[in-house]
């Protein structure tokens, strides 16, 4: 299967979003056609805050009067992106490092998707830690790291996105 994704990417119109995506920590080439091919045009959401929403990744509330109670993420929306971005996020449990095996993925990546992807690490980075040191489950910190990942990967692919032909 992933050899039939290689042959079909250079071809494929959203090649330069795939390129640009696989800037980020924990982004293969694969795991970018599949967010993309599961999403669709992420251009559609306003806001990255509707893209997580979207994706279940975020929490549920159960409210009355002026109790406010939040529980697991909702886990609505499409499974395997979900899946894809919980899976990269463990990524960033590594403190951020420009390593030779991500200047060679971001060959092709254009500028703003590299400065973009360095601001992710840095950030998404330091947010793991944060979540541990405060106590945090491991799986809870990786699940709440996907959700501020989804951000960095709406910016990207807002920026990147060929304008639609009609």
């Amino acid at each position: 299967m992933t050899r039939q994704m290689m042959i079909a990417l250079p071809e494929w119109s959203l090649s330069p979003v795939v390129d640009s995506l696989t800037a980020l920590k924990g982004i293969n080439t694969v795991a970018a056609m599949v967010l993309l091919s599961e999403l669709g045009d992420l251009r559609r959401f306003k806001k990255p805050s509707y893209l997580m929403s979207y994706l279940g990744l975020v929490p549920t509330e159960h409210s009355s009067g002026s109790t406010r109670r939040q529980g697991g993420i909702t886990r609505t929306g499409n499974t395997h992106a979900r899946r894809i971005l919980i899976e990269s996020a463990w990524c960033y449990r590594i403190p951020p490092r420009k390593t030779m095996y991500l200047k060679r993925k971001m060959i092709h990546a254009s500028e703003r998707a590299k400065d973009i992807s360095w601001s992710a690490q840095k950030r998404l980075c330091s947010r793991y830690r944060l979540l541990i040191e405060s106590g945090k489950n491991t799986k809870v910190a990786c699940v709440a790291v996907a959700r501020e990942l989804v951000g960095y990967i709406w910016d990207i692919v807002c920026q990147e996105m060929p304008a639609a032909t009609e």
